[in-house]
């Protein structure tokens, strides 16, 4: 039936769009650097103590847990509670396991023998059962209760130390972190029971598949507290995300708002995470041993001498995250750092006056102190430049506030230093120091080290070029590129016109340089400042380097300042800069960014197909197939418009007044907007790829039948077409209540999966006793010659029958072949909660909240009606014309108001099956 109405022009055209898809997902799944994280071993045998919580709780919780990490000695010796360290608690993500805390629980241990164990943390781990949280949101409450009665668990178990903890920090994996947060909605949580916040690859801004009203309500109700209470709030707080390998959750959804009250929230993607500078997946977050040293370090830093525990001090929490997961100087965090120090005099003092300088330390037997006079170089140059090899963490450059050649006391400029992978570096603006006379670089004496020393002068017109991107519709044919010759240590280049997160580019660059003898390095950093997302590449030169160019938040609106790419480059090379368009890499940006709301589009292709065929019905008294229809009826230009118009007048005051007025929910256009994620022709690109999905999956569809079909007629005969059509039978009518009832008694997305496969039986034995008949025809057909030579219907009337049976059902399984395709994707959208329950079954026979109850109850009698429905009884209907009229606007409510909220699709599906079945009555 779907087969034969397949036109070759349509099928290349789907084949494209199937090519396109691909390109994307390729992007999304592979287009990203390889996994450079360093697997976090466990030096002893890890050990999960279970914590004994109060009987009531348990009872309340019967699925949750609280566990106390632990290794060889120290698990040993904290079996005997109370504990003396300071408390850390971690809680797992969507699916996560409470194991996963090993990590940095061993990370922290071995950090605290390293200082004889003065200070240490108590890691403990909630057990969540691994629910599927992201995808079902009737939990996230309980599971923010839980971890409040933790906390106060966690706290008793300190009670009469000397340095007794009054809070807990908390380190939150994916929706983890999302709970953590929710804390602070609790009506009785005391905000001073928190004093950190870290979360590791949580969606803060929106769930990444909202399948459920419960999940949304819950984001809604989390993300307006911290909106509105932002000046109550005094929670430091800290996001990092994984990069573009972690695809699970993009990194957009990980930052959290910018609030000018709540200064206190950073949020920072892995890859400029200093001594991380890696991406990271959704998992490998948890265990990458770079970004758990940095955390740990950063948890050693943020220690009160006074209290033994964590500092209460928001300032300095602040400082030790900037200073740990931002901009690292290479030097230890101090709280007031000595900013005026003595240099010692009786050292050696080289005076410097070339414009660029180079000196290789190795096995230096004295102290050395390389001065540069800045009057000479203030009126050539705006800037200097200078870097090292050697990555200690003492101070080494510094700003002589003498006039002699021997400066006693110097500005310690080494805390304006940037640490980089291979070397440090610092670029100072000539003119913000003016009270300098001398720049003063320190060589100590060191023995079997070798390092180097690069210092140079410039003025900024040398060193900073622009670059304009390319167009986004150049498909990589042109390029843009610029050619650094002037052999410098370091270059500026402003990428003019790239702030949308709708941009992919590729930066090819290109080193070419003099014969030398040692190996050279050179660093590409991409620098994005509206938002803490830098990448960084090394290169070994001369070598031909690509970069991947994209974003993962849009550059706000009236921000000045521009990406720039700054190129830490060698004097002996010179370098080409060139940018293309990445045509796979927009369409990965598209996948990436509004691939959740592809089931709304296909959705919405099926819907308008669907009234088409109701239309022809109506119109011509038969069916069309259902590819052509889908050809003839699912066109853009039917939908797109009206969501313009809607999101164009809701601009103006009087229609959003009225719009409130009628309850209506906010238009997912306008959401997208406020998140800058308005790609030009997304909604036109994601419409042909719904259009695609619906197509292939309407053939997947009907070849499944037909292959069930014949399965059937293979193991049982089936019986004759059915000449007394009934709509409601006695077996339908028992059926129905008895799905209804396993809705209310367990899980709604039981019963409707269970009503589903009711409704493909019925249209596989349909399709199975169509099959026999034909064929019986075909072999033993009725007076051949005589039908040949007068073909009068009216001597067999049984014949004649029989024949309009089987061109109704024919026509029938056409309008079935769009319902099955409307179903699955209802059953689809309510898996998860299905799987939720069956994942808990040992804990609750029935899903308490259950989201698709309300639904259940309403589809299962109208899927009953609809498996007894022939195209006969329904087209003198008088409703039919309305029932084929509803699907167009219900398919433009499907993508104004489903796109992001997807658990309202199945709603807008019910109500146009639900107008097809009542026009058996009217």
């Amino acid at each position: 039936m779907f087969l034969h109405s397949v036109n070759f022009c349509n099928l290349a055209f789907y084949a494209f769009m199937i090519f396109m898809a691909t390109l994307g997902l390729w992007d999304v799944f592979f287009g990203f650097e390889e996994n450079k994280c360093s697997m976090s071993y466990m030096f002893e045998y890890p050990e999960y103590q279970k914590i004994e919580l109060p009987k009531k709780l348990t009872k309340r919780y019967p699925a949750y847990e609280l566990y106390l990490y632990g290794e060889g000695s120290y698990a040993e010796e904290h079996k005997l509670l109370p504990l003396t360290g300071i408390p850390v608690l971690f809680l797992p993500g969507n699916a996560g396991s409470y194991k996963q805390v090993r990590s940095i629980g061993s990370i922290a241990l071995r950090k605290a023998e390293d200082i004889d164990f003065r200070y240490h943390f108590d890691f403990f781990s909630v057990n969540f059962n691994e629910e599927l949280v992201a995808l079902y949101g009737g939990s996230l409450q309980k599971q923010t209760k839980f971890v409040h009665e933790c906390i106060k668990a966690i706290l008793k178990l300190y009670k009469g130390q000397a340095f007794a903890p009054k809070s807990v920090a908390i380190i939150g994996h994916s929706m983890g972190g999302l709970v953590a947060r929710a804390l602070l909605t609790l009506k009785n949580f005391k905000q001073d029971l928190l004093n950190l916040l870290i979360t590791q690859a949580t969606p803060h801004v929106a769930p990444v598949m909202p399948l459920d009203r419960f999940i949304t309500d819950f984001y809604e109700t989390v993300n307006d507290y911290w909106i509105l209470n932002a000046e109550h709030i005094n929670l430091t707080t800290l996001s990092v995300a994984g990069g573009f390998r972690d695809y699970q959750v993009r990194s957009g959804l990980t930052f959290l708002p910018k609030l000018s009250h709540h200064a206190s929230a950073l949020s920072v993607v892995s890859t400029a995470v200093p001594k991380t500078w890696v991406s990271t997946d959704h998992l490998s977050i948890v265990w990458c041993k770079q970004l758990q040293l940095t955390t740990i370090r950063a948890f050693f830093d943020l220690i009160d001498a006074d209290t033994k525990q964590i500092t209460q001090n928001p300032k300095k929490k602040l400082a030790v995250l900037n200073h740990h997961f931002i901009r690292h100087p290479a030097k230890h965090f101090e709280e007031d750092p000595t900013l005026i120090v003595d240099l010692t005099e009786t050292s050696l003092w080289v005076p410097v006056k070339v414009s660029k300088w180079t000196y290789v330390a190795y096995n230096e037997s004295e102290k050395l102190y390389f001065t540069f006079p800045l009057a000479h170089h203030r009126k050539m140059h705006t800037h200097a430049y200078c870097q090292s090899t050697m990555l200690d963490t003492n101070s080494w450059i510094f700003g002589c506030i003498n006039t002699t050649i021997v400066c006693q006391q110097g500005v310690d400029l080494s805390w304006k230093t940037e640490l980089l992978p291979t070397m440090k570096s610092l670029t100072l603006r000539l003119q913000d120091y003016p009270f300098l006379s001398h720049l003063v670089v320190y060589v100590p004496s060191v023995h079997g080290s070798k390092y180097a020393i690069d210092c140079e002068f410039f003025k900024r017109e040398a060193r900073s070029l622009q670059l304009p991107v390319t167009h986004l519709f150049s498909f990589g044919l042109s390029s843009r590129t610029v050619i650094l010759k002037t052999k410098g240590l370091f270059y500026n280049i402003e990428l003019l016109n790239f702030g949308q997160i709708y941009q992919g580019f590729t930066i090819n660059i290109v080193s070419k340089c003099a014969a030398v003898k040692s190996e050279i390095t050179s660093i590409y950093k991409l620098q994005i400042p509206w938002s803490y997302e830098d990448s960084l590449t090394i290169a070994q030169v001369p070598s031909s380097t690509e970069i991947s160019l994209k974003l993962h938040v849009a550059q706000p609106d009236n921000y000045s300042y521009v990406a720039l790419l700054k190129m830490y480059t060698s004097s002996d090379c010179e370098y080409e800069v060139t940018i293309r368009t990445s045509f796979s890499q927009i369409l990965g940006q598209v996948v990436r960014f509004h691939g959740g709301a592809l089931p709304a589009y296909v959705v919405a292709n099926i819907l308008l197909a669907y009234g088409g065929q109701l239309y022809s019905l109506f119109s011509a008294g038969h069916c069309l197939e259902y590819a052509t229809v889908l050809d003839k009826e699912a066109k853009p230009y039917k939908v797109d418009p009206f969501v313009i118009m809607i999101k164009f007048l809701l601009g103006h005051k009087w229609f959003k007044e009225l719009w409130d007025v009628f309850l209506l929910p906010e238009l997912d256009a306008i959401f997208l907007t406020s998140q800058s994620m308005c790609f030009p022709l997304v909604s036109l690109i994601l419409f042909l790829f719904g259009t695609c999905t619906a197509y292939w999956g309407g053939l997947l569809s009907s070849a499944s039948v037909r292959l069930l079909s014949s399965l059937w007629l293979a193991l049982k005969r089936p019986s004759e077409l059915p000449k007394d059509i009934k709509i409601m039978s006695s077996d339908v009518t028992i059926m129905t209540i008895v799905l209804i009832i396993v809705s209310w008694a367990t899980c709604g997305a039981l019963a409707i999966l269970l009503t589903y496969l009711y409704y493909v039986i019925k249209i596989v034995h349909l399709q199975a006793i169509l099959t026999n008949f034909k064929n019986s025809q075909t072999v033993n057909p009725k007076h051949p010659r005589r039908s040949e030579k007068k073909p009068n219907p009216h001597k067999d009337p049984a014949a004649q029958h029989l024949r309009l049976s089987a061109s109704d059902a024919e026509d029938s399984l056409r309008m079935h072949s769009a319902v099955i395709s409307l179903l699955a994707w209802v059953v689809l959208l309510s898996m998860p909660s299905l799987i939720y329950w069956f994942k808990n079954l040992r804990y609750y026979f029935k899903l308490n909240p259950d989201p698709c109850k309300p639904l259940a109850f309403v589809l299962i009698p109208t899927i009953a009606i609809l498996g007894n429905t022939h195209n006969v009884s329904i087209k003198s209907s008088k409703l039919l014309r309305t029932a084929s009229q509803f699907p167009l606007p219900l398919a433009i409510g499907v993508i104004a108001f489903g796109s992001t909220q997807l658990y309202r699709v199945p709603c807008c599906v019910f109500i146009s099956l639900f107008l097809h079945a009542l026009c058996n009555f009217m």
